[in-house]
């Protein structure tokens, strides 16, 4: 019974144990679950109760801070943009209130003034400070968005705008600079020559060219490397490319084989390539040949350059041969025959008084002919003529021959001016010295560019050019005068300019400088402090050729004093280069009056692109520039304004032009219309 009991208390312990380890086992599971779960949501509750303490102990002071409006604006805009990062602003996604550079900026009033006009309700102000968001779109967030896209709409017209201003603005600086092309310098560069309107223009033409320069490449490398044969073979490539190209300048003037001969040359280039390229030596003499061609283009520069001056030097045979016939007839004629009719009209200051100064007689004859053939009152009008020794005859007679109509004319040797001396005269002084001589008549000087070529022309050395700084001297009589050069062209009356008030001024010109060009520091040192101090480097140039000078006001204030003052101190031409021109703008500096510019246009000997409305509108065109009307160099453009006033069928004018072989070839311009007064 003992042992029985004591079993039985096992299995009853055995029972009671197993009971409790499960108990506790699952009591321990629970415990381990359930414990993150309750201290995360006690967290969370703990936080949201948190925030929600703090954010209502905000709100509770805020209105003493903000009206309620405002508060109503920032949470609108807040709701809208979700929460602030800097994303958000890298999108440019910036809330309404901020102040764009170009925008319209609209005013925290004007905001206020829409959100007043749809005030929240009771309500919905409720729900705000009990701190529940709102699932519909305030009055106020409405207000915002509609700003916010008002002032998108604005933006992109005021883009759209800004895009048409840029645009209107490129296009009127590509006019300005199309219209200051200078395209007075003739062979420049220029986008709007015909062969540059097409990129495919004369496409045949350049490869060949730059075959044959890969050829002479190659054929250099090809020796260097001692491979005789296929330098031979490029040799007479060369010359087989060189036949076929011929002088043609575009595609139309090559012969059919050239597409032949292309294919054969690339064959060969391909060859060679093979054979001896080598990127090192290539480039080398590709260099070496640009450098060797930029040699011999400004070489050939400096030979135009001479050989144009020296065109503008030379005189025609027609008009040479011209000048020796009358010579010969004047000595021949007698003494009582060599007089001009109506030389008491030649100190009259009520008529209209000219001064010429030329030693070309047919030049001098067109500018006489062309003011007689224009003007109104013939009869009124009165030319004084100044040559040289050696074409003071042949403009006597000339005239004499062909006196202008009813005008007056007069014709005196500069050589005869006894007062016109070295002693009086600084010009003539420094035309005497070792070191002008030098300069002028000594071929082994060294030359520091082609600009020194312009100022060894012959005519800078002829008193007939400095003539014109001692008007009151060789006219003492007149009061006002109109001086006129040899190259110039009259095509309407020119009795106005009398009438022209010059203001006190002595010098009455047409001004030629424009936005950068043709002023002060163009023709004058300013780095000479004599020069800086005394002259504005951007005072306007004028021009010579047609002007008008008060010779009264002249002596008063001793223009010819002046001049010589400048002279003296421009020995070593340490001022200015030689010329007129220089001197003129110093000696007259203050005492010119500028004059409309049609009464005279100027640029017909360098200039190809002047307007012809405005030389037919020009009361004196002016041929300045080497291109003279009387050279063969001369624009034919321009040509006929100035033969029209020749009588090609004159006797001695014919007479010259038979003893050449051609008319062209003895007078190198076309015949015109006659026009000759008094034959």
């Amino acid at each position: 019974m003992a042992i029985k009991r004591g079993n039985s208390n096992m299995g009853v312990r055995r029972n009671n144990g197993g009971g409790g380890s499960w108990m506790s086992t699952v009591v321990l599971v629970l415990f381990l679950v359930l414990s993150p779960v309750g201290f995360f949501v006690g967290r969370r509750v703990y936080s949201t109760s948190s925030i929600d303490w703090r954010a209502r102990l905000a709100l509770m002071h805020v209105p003493s801070l903000f009206t309620k409006k405002v508060i109503d604006v920032i949470k609108a805009n807040t709701n809208d943009l979700g929460p602030l990062s800097f994303d958000s602003f890298r999108k440019n996604n910036l809330s309404a209130s901020w102040i764009l550079s170009g925008q319209e900026y609209v005013s925290p009033t004007e905001i206020l003034e829409t959100v007043k006009k749809q005030t929240p309700t009771e309500k919905e102000e409720k729900l705000f400070y009990d701190g529940h968001s709102q699932s519909v779109d305030t009055p106020a967030k409405l207000a915002r968005r509609q700003l916010r896209e008002k002032r998108r709409e604005t933006r992109a017209a005021e883009l759209v705008k800004k895009d048409d201003d840029v645009i209107i603005k490129l296009e009127n600086a590509a006019i300005q600079r199309s219209k200051s092309v200078d395209s007075a310098v003739l062979g420049k560069y220029s986008i709007w020559r015909k062969e540059n309107d097409n990129d495919n223009t004369d496409t045949t033409v350049r490869l060949v060219r730059d075959q044959i320069i890969m050829a002479r490449v190659y054929k250099s490398i090809a020796l260097m490397k001692n491979n005789t044969k296929l330098a031979r073979e490029l040799q007479n490539q060369i010359k087989e490319s060189h036949r076929s190209l011929g002088d043609a300048a575009a595609d139309a003037d090559l012969n059919r084989s050239v597409s032949e001969k292309i294919k054969a040359m690339g064959q060969l280039l391909s060859k060679a390539k093979d054979q001896v390229y080598d990127c090192k030596l290539v480039t080398g003499k590709l260099r070496a040949m640009l450098q060797s061609a930029d040699e011999q283009v400004r070489s050939l520069k400096k030979q135009s350059t001479f050989l144009s001056q020296l065109a503008a030097k030379t005189i025609p045979n027609g008009i040479h041969c011209l000048s020796m016939r009358l010579t010969i007839d004047y000595y021949l004629l007698e003494v009582e025959k060599r007089k001009f009719p109506r030389s008491e009209n030649l100190e009259n200051p009520n008529l209209y008084h000219y001064a010429l100064f030329s030693d070309n007689v047919l030049a001098a004859s067109v500018v006489v002919n062309s003011t007689i053939m224009n003007a109104k009152e013939p009869e009124k009008h009165v030319f004084h003529l100044v040559s040289d020794k050696l074409n003071f005859g042949a403009m006597n007679m000339w005239f004499l021959l062909n006196p202008p109509g009813k005008a007056t004319i007069h014709v005196e040797n500069v050589d005869e001016f006894k007062w016109l001396n070295s002693s009086y005269c600084p010009v003539l002084r420094q035309l005497e010295s070792s070191a002008m001589k030098e300069y002028y008549f000594k071929s082994d000087h060294q030359t520091t560019g082609s600009s020194n070529l312009k100022y060894r022309n012959p005519k800078y050395l002829s008193m007939l050019n400095h003539l014109r700084f001692y008007l009151p001297q060789v006219y003492p009589k007149l009061n006002k005068i109109l001086f006129l050069d040899d190259d110039i062209v009259v095509q309407k009356d020119l009795t106005g300019l009398w009438r022209v008030d010059l203001k006190g001024n002595v010098n009455g010109a047409v001004e030629t400088c424009g936005e950068s060009f043709h002023r002060f520091d163009k023709y004058l040192n300013f780095s000479n402090p004599n020069i800086a101090r005394n002259f504005d480097p951007n005072a306007c140039g004028w021009a010579y050729g047609m002007n008008v000078f008060d010779l009264d006001v002249w002596k008063k204030k001793d223009i010819t004093g002046i001049y010589h003052k400048w002279q003296n101190m421009n020995e070593d031409r340490v001022l200015w280069k030689l010329g007129t021109l220089p001197p003129g703008l110093m000696t007259f500096y203050g005492l010119t009056h500028p004059l409309e510019k049609t009464w005279h246009v100027l640029g017909l000997g360098y200039n190809p692109s002047i307007d012809k409305n405005d030389i037919d509108k020009a009361a004196v065109i002016h041929y300045n520039g080497n291109m003279k009307p009387w050279l063969e160099l001369a624009m034919t453009r321009y040509r006929s304004y100035w033969i029209k006033y020749i009588k090609f069928d004159h006797p001695y004018i014919r007479g010259c032009s038979e003893e050449g072989d051609s008319h062209e070839l003895v007078f190198p311009f076309r015949t015109g219309s006659p026009g000759w007064p008094g034959l």
